[in-house]
């Protein structure tokens, strides 16, 4: 699959996976729902796997690969998916916009990694800003959603680091061997802490969140998951995640439309400072491609 293609998919499964997940956790049982949603995909991943004559590979070097995927996967994905029993669809969105600045700062600390450009910067910042206007209200109005926060926080650095370090490992693995591997390995995390969080075995799930586990089962996880690795093969990891500065106002605008959330004057201003960054990043890279001799460095 093209790159472009690839990198679409991941904005607009990204952009509805936030809403997706709070209406499967709205019964109560978050860890359970995200089991679900990785055995469907894993079940179907490897059916077509099987269709296509390959294999999953096991020697040292994949099995570094799906380990590296963890904490992106069980690590992010269970702290989401409690997070979301507090916060908006769209508010969940709008936090992975930290994961540009911290893949830029987790990639300055490492060896050999490219150095981020100051047009770059002036995007991360001004991301951050936004992301901090926004914010501002639910910060000042209490503590009640600051654990919320301080979860989805965590969330962004376990997925910014993690898709680093499957980049590091370079296993040279397909987008699909990578992401069947990468599940596999974290359903038995996903099992352990649904037998030891207390909630009940039998989930029980409205009509609304049955589709919506199955939504992310195969579009959230296998697709979505397969086009990510895909692009994070080709593409820098601060690149790539950089499509997280795209999804929260598509994602804002789909939880105003669809579970009538209502963002406040904060939130609506730092959109707008998110999509400055945006075009601050884009400009940037055409300027260095017109102009490589007299772009800044």
């Amino acid at each position: 699959m093209p790159t472009g293609p690839a990198y679409l998919i991941v904005v607009l499964v990204w952009a509805t996976t936030p809403l997706a997940i709070k209406w499967s956790a709205e019964a109560g049982a978050p860890v359970g729902s995200v089991w679900l949603r990785m055995a469907i995909a894993a079940i179907l991943g490897l059916a077509i796997l099987k269709v296509i004559g390959g294999r999953l590979a096991w020697h040292p070097r994949a099995l570094a690969s799906y380990a590296a995927a963890v904490p992106g996967i069980f690590g992010a994905m269970a702290l989401s998916y409690r997070a979301s029993l507090t916060l908006p669809s769209g508010m969940m969105s709008v936090m992975f916009g930290l994961a540009p600045l911290i893949s830029g700062l987790i990639l300055q600390v490492l060896p050999g990694a490219t150095k981020l450009k100051r047009w770059h910067w002036l995007g991360c910042v001004l991301g951050v800003i936004g992301l901090a206007v926004i914010f501002a209200d639910s910060l000042s109005s209490g503590t009640r959603q600051l654990g919320a926060l301080t979860m989805m926080v965590a969330a962004v650095t376990l997925f910014s680091g993690s898709g680093i370090a499957v980049q590091r490992v370079g296993a040279g693995l397909k987008p699909l061997n990578q992401t069947l591997g990468a599940l596999i390995l974290s359903m038995p995390c996903f099992a352990m802490l649904w037998f030891t969080s207390g909630e009940p075995l039998a989930m029980p799930l409205s009509t609304r969140g049955l589709w919506a586990v199955l939504y992310l089962g195969v579009f959230g996880s296998l697709l979505g998951f397969l086009c990510y690795y895909l692009i994070l093969s080709r593409l820098s990891a601060a690149t790539v995640a950089l499509v997280t500065l795209i999804t929260p106002v598509l994602a804002l605008g789909l939880g105003m439309g669809l579970n009538g959330e209502h963002p406040t004057a904060s939130m609506i201003a730092g959109a707008m400072l998110i999509l400055v960054a945006l075009g601050a990043y884009l400009f940037g890279d055409r300027l260095a491609r017109l102009s490589p001799r007299t772009a800044i460095d």
